[in-house]
């Protein structure tokens, strides 16, 4: 049995349970949590995040993958403490995220790719604490220069350490494919790569072209909807369970990209999006799996989606 690294330590992967594939606990910029906890109200966030992931975890949710990179402000301390306290397990993540340092653009490939392997098997921030999971990012604009040499450092230190990719794409542009055709070039097993915010896509094609080509779908904007020309919950949904039903559905999982605090977005967006969702982490679980059977995808089917999947793709 295979362990996997979560900020409290190595689990076996038998112990994931119902995992959401991509989310966020707390999401700033680099360096706010430590160098201006009071912008995030960091103790407030802490707090509210214990809250929250104690129902969470109490409403049958074991194990969050939480996509949260350097870029994003992620703090390692933080997770630990909310994780410890509610009780769920936290997978974090070494990587880079959309807003990649400066410094990085004409850095070589190599010099990134060694700092997420110490993240991996070393630890983060001075800590023990081990990235289970490698981050990487890619928007509307497609692969950019600097985005090119932080995919390559991904797919090199991926086949170092063995640890698996999460993209961030926009699927209607079809980035996923362009981020595949790199991590080919580099000698990645696409069976280590999952393919983000596939359901931003309308395109049934594209999405089974990136399972067709061996990677990982990632169902994981709900209830979506927010960005421009992207489907509804529901639409969204119907198409999840046409892969399902078209045999496609033993390499997809499925996420929110939820946080507690977001605060890329102002504090009137958050709230706007707090109050478009009052699920939160549960929306799957409240709507999105009950919908799933009305549209006939069975219950193994759905624990396939939320159990057996996320198992697999960590195990490998």
């Amino acid at each position: 049995m295979q362990n996997i690294e979560t900020v409290l330590g190595p689990i076996q992967t038998s112990e994931l349970g119902f995992t959401l594939s991509h989310e966020h606990v707390v999401a700033s910029s680099a360096g706010i949590p430590h160098i201006y906890p009071e912008f995030i109200q960091r103790t407030k966030s802490i707090q509210e995040s214990i809250d929250v992931l104690k129902k969470v975890k109490a409403n049958g949710v074991d194990t969050i993958i939480d996509l949260t990179t350097m870029d994003l402000g992620r703090d390692i301390n933080l997770l630990k403490q909310v994780a410890k306290e509610s009780g769920i397990n936290i997978i974090c993540a070494t990587g880079t995220w959309r807003d990649i340092p400066r410094s990085f653009w004409s850095a070589s490939i190599n010099s990134i790719k060694s700092l997420y392997v110490r993240e991996i098997t070393q630890g983060i921030e001075n800590t023990n604490i081990k990235a289970g999971i490698i981050k990487v990012a890619n928007d509307s604009d497609g692969v950019t220069h600097e985005g090119e040499i932080i995919l390559r450092a991904a797919a090199r230190a991926q086949m170092e350490t063995g640890a698996p990719i999460s993209t961030h794409t926009w699927a209607p542009k079809k980035i996923g494919n362009e981020q595949i055709r790199i991590f080919l070039e580099e000698g990645v097993d696409l069976n280590r790569v999952y393919i983000g915010h596939s359901n931003d896509s309308v395109d049934t094609g594209y999405l089974k072209g990136i399972i067709e080509k061996g990677a990982w779908l990632g169902m994981d904007r709900y209830p979506g909807g927010r960005q421009p020309g992207t489907p509804n919950w529901k639409k969204r949904t119907e198409i999840l369970a046409s892969l399902i039903q078209d045999g496609y559905g033993d390499k997809i999982m499925l996420g929110h990209d939820w946080a507690v605090k977001l605060a890329i977005e102002s504090e009137e967006k958050q709230a706007e999006r707090k109050k478009s969702n009052p699920d939160g982490y549960l929306f799957i679980k409240n709507k999105i799996l009950p919908k799933l059977e009305e549209l006939g995808v069975t219950k193994t089917q759905i624990q396939n989606l939320m159990v057996t999947n996320p198992y697999k793709f960590l195990s490998n």
